[in-house]
C-alpha cells in the first residue's frame, strides 16, 4: 500500500511540475512539484534522506506561511473575500487565487513528505531492533 501511495504521488506530483509550465512563476514550482516526485520515487523504492525530508519540510512551511500573510494571500482570501471558491476557473484572476492554490499545494507536498519520514523511520527503526543480539 504504502508503494502505490508513493507511484501515485510521484505521478501525481510531475503532473502538477507540467501543468505549472503556464504559471506566473513557473521557475519556483516546477521544481517544488519535481523534488516532491523525487522524493516519492524514492520512498516508493524504500530509500530514506531524513535530513532532506526535514530540511524540505522546513524550507516549505516557510513558504507557506509566506503564502498565508502576504497582501493578497490566503489571509486575506478567508477574511477578505470570504474564502470564495478557488477551484471554479483554472485561470487566475485574482492574486489571492494564485497564493492560496500555492499554499495548498505546500500543504499537500508537505503532508506527503512527513507521512513518508515518519513510514520510512519507523521501518527503519524496525530494521534496527531486529537486528540486535538478542
Amino acid at each position: 500500500m504504502f508503494k502505490i501511495f508513493n507511484y501515485l504521488f510521484f505521478v501525481l506530483f510531475i503532473v502538477c511540475a507540467f501543468l505549472q509550465y503556464n504559471d506566473p512563476d513557473p521557475y519556483i514550482w516546477m521544481p517544488i512539484y519535481l523534488f516532491g516526485a523525487v522524493m516519492c520515487w524514492f520512498a516508493a523504492r524504500n530509500r530514506y534522506f531524513p535530513r532532506i525530508y526535514l530540511a524540505a519540510i522546513s524550507v516549505f512551511c516557510f513558504y507557506a506561511l509566506y503564502l498565508f500573510f502576504t497582501d493578497d494571500g490566503v489571509k486575506d482570501w478567508i477574511v477578505e473575500h470570504q474564502a470564495e471558491d478557488i477551484a471554479a476557473s483554472m485561470k487566475a484572476e485574482a492574486p489571492w487565487i494564485e497564493d492560496t492554490r500555492e499554499f495548498f499545494g505546500l500543504c499537500i507536498i508537505m503532508f506527503v513528505l512527513a507521512l513518508n519520514y515518519f513510514v520510512l523511520r519507523s521501518s527503519e527503526r524496525k530494521k534496527n531492533y531486529q537486528k540486535l543480539p538478542r
